[in-house]
């Protein structure tokens, strides 16, 4: 019982070790968003955007200095 409890960390441990790694585009894309989500507040969709990064794999990554990139995520307030 231990020994599984010990083995579900060690596996969360390297898990979050792999998504925070400098190198990984899913945790730079993520990580963007979460920067994007600060810059333009409540207009900005950044639960999307980290969904967005999943299902791609962090494939194609928001910059929000690049309306091309980040549109999709954008809303406006009413």
């Amino acid at each position: 019982m231990i020994r599984a409890r010990a083995l579900m960390v060690l596996v969360a441990l390297l898990v979050c070790g792999v998504l925070v790694a400098e190198g990984n585009p899913l945790a730079v894309c993520i990580r963007n968003c979460a920067q994007c989500k600060k810059m333009f507040g409540d207009y900005f969709e950044g639960q999307m955007c980290a969904d967005w990064c999943v299902k791609f794999k962090g494939k194609l990554i928001p910059d929000c200095e690049d309306i091309d990139t980040i549109a999709q995520f954008l809303n406006k307030l009413e």
